[in-house]
């Protein structure tokens, strides 16, 4: 029963968080911002505002799929944001401005996080067969490699919280600071992005419960021999 309840609990915390953060984007997409700018013209404005005039805006295809290239340099926003002049539109475009100052600065977790992505990659790819492989061989080495190649796309996970956290921070910051929201769209803005980070303290939150149960898994299977 309690596995039961684990996989379950798996299902739903990551279900929603997808539901609340489609909810809230698709409530405050509907809202349009006082200031009439629209999500590229919000972007281009912060990005200016910092000095980063080579970083270019823009659009892309599909839902949601808004993010910051660091090796183009190119700040990419869903055509509903990069035309749009709504709420939503306006705290997501300065969030992946966010990434993008972050990036000039250096900002510590943000190159951790760069350096990691080819270790958590193989972590990704490489770790449910390898752990596989350790319970059907009962092979606790096997099992405890697949362990370490998991525990390196979880830290990939939880080195991702400060930085996605960090860039919405900034993102507030400067579209409060040069007025292209105002009044209770602050609060507004700010609960399109709590609800997006929610999609990201799901994914780590699933990410160590894997984790913790293949390390008991280990040790379990250390105290049989």
């Amino acid at each position: 029963m309690s596995f039961l309840i684990y996989f379950a609990l798996l299902l739903i915390i990551p279900l929603w968080a997808q539901m609340k953060v489609k909810s809230t984007y698709n409530k405050y997409s509907k809202v349009e911002n006082s200031t009439g700018k629209t999500g590229a013209e919000v972007a281009r404005e912060i990005l200016d505002q910092n000095g980063l005039y080579n970083v270019a805006v823009e659009p892309i295809g599909g839902r949601l799929s808004d993010h910051y290239d660091p090796r183009t340099k190119v700040v990419r926003l869903s055509e509903e944001n990069y035309y749009g002049h709504s709420i939503a539109g306006s705290a997501v475009a300065a969030h992946e401005v966010g990434h993008a100052i972050q990036d000039k600065e250096s900002y510590a977790p943000l190159r951790f996080r760069h350096a990691l992505v080819p270790v958590a990659n193989l972590g990704s790819n490489f770790s449910y067969l390898l752990i596989l492989a350790g319970i059907l061989f009962t092979s606790a080495n096997l099992l405890l490699v697949g362990i370490v190649f998991m525990a390196a796309a979880v830290l990939f996970q939880l080195v991702t919280l400060p930085v996605e956290f960090n860039a919405s921070s900034r993102a507030m910051d400067q579209i409060v600071s040069t007025g292209m929201i105002r009044n209770n769209e602050e609060r507004q803005a700010r609960k399109v992005l709590n609800a997006a980070a929610l999609t990201y303290v799901a994914a780590a939150l699933v990410a160590v419960l894997e984790l913790l149960r293949f390390v008991l898994m280990f040790v379990g299977m250390n105290n049989d021999d």
